[in-house]
């Protein structure tokens, strides 16, 4: 009871004080205007009345800040203006502390209790950071503010830091501030005409408040760089500028970059080169969606006024056509290749040992930056008696040699689309499997529907809200058993391929050891320019996530390389804003930026245009006369913030729209260019005119009308 009526009298004598300041217009003082009418008055009083004037300023100081008004940036340009820089420097040093440990005390003494009651649980992690690492957050808050001094006094107040941590931190932490600040505050005292203003001195005062924040962060990346990196014995020397762990897209793009401005870089893979896209996903795919294409061309021949083709086939031609494509684009990614433009390859297991040290096949090989380009492999979900089931995954489809007659696709996502519809061009039976309510659940509604049309027209069995149970495998019959609607359904097949997802490679090269971040999804987590925990340890592609595309790993890799390399003289955050990515069934599916379905998640206003490819002369010529474009634009403009295409080569249609939304032109631009004809490119421009169109002048246009009208007399 005590407690609470100290809180009430405390708060309205508080409560009290602001209302008198600003009541009696106390806060106007407190301006460069009026200090600098006063200066000499100040000065004068200064010189007579040294330790009186030191006290009165300091109380002041201590009250605005306790008190969280405005004015703290002033009074310590006075401190400097008043005292010069030595003594202003002491003085709005303590006063600043004392005043910024009075509201920390403040806010805990009227807030904390509540607060940690009424919302402990959610503040479990955020507390025990703060017992653990309170004092550096505070000393990186103080030096490099990312939030007001004044809330930061506040809402560490609601914290179990210490109070003499606080105060030591803070005094510690402001002092660069402050040096800046009071030196600015000298500097202004000294005019006394316009032409003070371009003084050498000055100008170079307030270049300091400029840098202040550069100098802060650098020199908040030094101190955490030397506490992560504390129990590490930094080399003497060198072997390499960058190692590349992983010759996939990323790994390969990192090291070509740091080969071609001269650096010295090692690449090393245990593997293939070329990691999976390569080996075992976009180019062997790619190869078998044509050839399965080729075969259901000729199937519906009759379309194009041919009566009949017939196409002889074997399966195992069709995989060794494959594995020769594979071959044919091999160089370029192959070791030869790689060396000659600079890089040393290195077959072998990778291990890291700290953040400079690399060993592989028994060698310790030092650098100073390493890039993980581990990549990710097929995610096996744990579902009973699957490690009985004889499952196929993209690693090993491609040594299928028998077309299986009963083909089971475990997941409705790209790879599992695009390896449904060819095995089905090629004669298997094909049923997919998906767990969510549709296909491509990551595309708008209006996509999945065209799609799953186009595959139930070919034969396929799209089972979607059917999850996958359990897998049996029975005196060589196997069955996959799935649940929808309460019920157990029962499919057998030959071969099941699982899609379902693919899990980052974070295991079994030091990363556990070393302590390396990991994200709950299991990727590596990183900053945004690309940036482990360790600050040389660099993390890109499939491994790190947040798209697993060949083309974002390749884009992702330049800012490993950049950053690493150059990263002391400037570093760059990697940008996500245009990122395209598609879905090679047929049709194919090619979207850039945000769709709807992200649009109203994110509660991002929107506007969209639609265009069906049915209306468009190419495509009807082509017999593919199916499928749409559709933009979203900022509401009002003609700014595009994302689109998506379904149509025979919507992967390519897609590119002008990702080159609009890059360089900043939107509908109108792309409406005034010229298109050839006949092609499916016009698409998009039809699209453009069907976007004009809906925001026409009507009433331009009628008083137009008028006018031919007035003209044909």
């Amino acid at each position: 009871m005590k407690k609470s009526i100290s809180k009430i009298a405390l708060l309205l004598a508080i409560f009290a004080a602001i209302f008198a300041i600003r009541h009696f217009g106390l806060t106007e003082y407190l301006t460069l205007e009026y200090l600098k009418q006063n200066q000499s008055y100040f000065t004068n009083y200064y010189t007579e009345n040294t330790s009186l004037t030191i006290a009165i300023y300091m109380v002041i100081y201590i009250i605005t800040t306790a008190l969280s008004l405005p004015g703290a940036t002033i009074l310590t340009l006075a401190g400097g203006a008043l005292f010069g820089l030595t003594v202003g420097l002491v003085v709005v040093s303590f006063a600043s502390t004392i005043g910024a440990t009075l509201a920390f005390l403040g806010s805990r003494f009227f807030l904390r209790e509540w607060v940690q009651s009424k919302f402990g649980d959610k503040l479990k992690v955020i507390n025990k950071g703060i017992e653990r690492e309170g004092a550096f957050y505070l000393f990186t808050l103080r030096l490099l503010p990312i939030f007001p001094f004044f809330l930061i006094n506040l809402v560490m107040g609601l914290t179990p830091i210490r109070t003499l941590t606080f105060y030591i931190v803070s005094q510690v932490g402001m002092l660069l501030g402050t040096i800046v600040y009071v030196n600015a505050g000298v500097e202004l005292a000294k005019i006394d005409s316009l032409s003070g203003i371009l003084s050498p001195s000055l100008i170079l005062s307030f270049a300091l408040l400029g840098v202040l924040p550069i100098v802060a962060k650098k020199i908040v990346e030094f101190i955490k760089s030397q506490k992560v990196y504390k129990r590490f014995q930094r080399p003497k020397k060198y072997d390499y500028n960058m190692i590349s762990i992983g010759a996939g897209a990323a790994g390969l793009v990192t090291s070509y970059i740091g080969a071609a401005v001269n650096a010295k870089v090692a690449l090393i893979e245990k593997h293939k080169m070329g990691g999976d896209c390569l080996n075992t996903g976009c180019v062997p795919s790619k190869a078998l969606i044509k050839s399965a294409k080729v075969i259901h061309y000729s199937k519906k021949s009759q379309q194009y006024g041919i009566d009949n083709i017939d196409v002889d086939f074997k399966f195992s031609k069709v995989m060794e056509r494959v594995q020769d494509v594979i071959a044919k684009i091999e160089p370029h990614d192959s070791i030869e290749r790689y060396t000659k433009l600079g890089v040393d390859c290195i077959e072998g297991q990778a291990k890291i040992l700290s953040p400079w040290e690399v060993e592989v096949n028994g060698k310790v090989l030092t650098t100073k930056n390493i890039t993980i380009a581990t990549g990710a492999g097929p995610f096996i979900p744990p579902i009973p008696g699957i490690q009985d089931a004889d499952f196929l995954v993209s690693d090993n489809l491609w040594e299928l040699r028998e077309l299986p007659e009963r083909f089971i696709v475990l997941g409705g996502g790209p790879i599992g689309l695009e390896m449904a519809q060819s095995f089905s061009r090629l004669g298997s039976k094909v049923t997919v499997v998906e767990m969510s309510s549709r296909i491509m659940i990551k595309e708008d509604e209006d996509v999945s529907e065209i799609i799953t049309s186009k595959l139930e027209e070919e034969g396929i069995r799209i089972l979607t809200s059917h999850r996958a149970k359990e897998f049996k495998n029975q005196a060589g019959k196997k069955t996959l058993i799935c649940e929808y609607q309460g019920e157990d359904i029962e499919l057998s097949y030959d071969k099941v391929l699982i899609a379902v997802g693919r899990k980052a490679n974070t295991k079994g090269f030091g990363l556990e050891e070393l302590g390396i971040e990991i994200r709950a999804n299991g990727t590596i987590e990183t900053n945004d320019y690309l940036q482990t925990n360790y600050p040389n340890i660099f993390a890109c592609g499939d491994v790190a996530g947040p798209y697993q595309l060949t083309h974002t790993a390749a884009h992702q890799a330049w800012y490993c390389a950049v950053n690493g390399l150059f990263g002391k003289f400037k570093k760059f955050k990697v940008d996500y804003s245009v990122i395209p990515w598609a879905t090679y069934t047929d049709p194919e599916v090619a979207t850039v930026g945000k769709n709807e379905e992200t649009c109203k998640i994110e509660e991002i206003p929107y506007e969209v245009t639609k265009y069906g490819i049915d209306d468009l002369d190419r495509a009807i010529a082509d017999s593919e006369d199916y499928g749409f474009v559709k933009v979203l634009t900022k509401p009002g403009t003609d700014k595009i913030i994302g689109a998506t295409i379904v149509g025979n080569h919507a992967s390519d249609l897609l590119l002008e729209f990702i080159s609009a939304m890059k360089h900043g032109y939107g509908l109108n631009k792309i409406l005034g260019t010229i298109h050839t004809y006949p092609t499916m490119g016009e698409a998009n421009k039809y699209l453009a005119g069907e976007w004009k169109k809906a925001r026409k002048p009507e009433g331009l246009l009628k008083w137009v009308k008028k006018f031919h009208s007035w003209q044909r007399g």
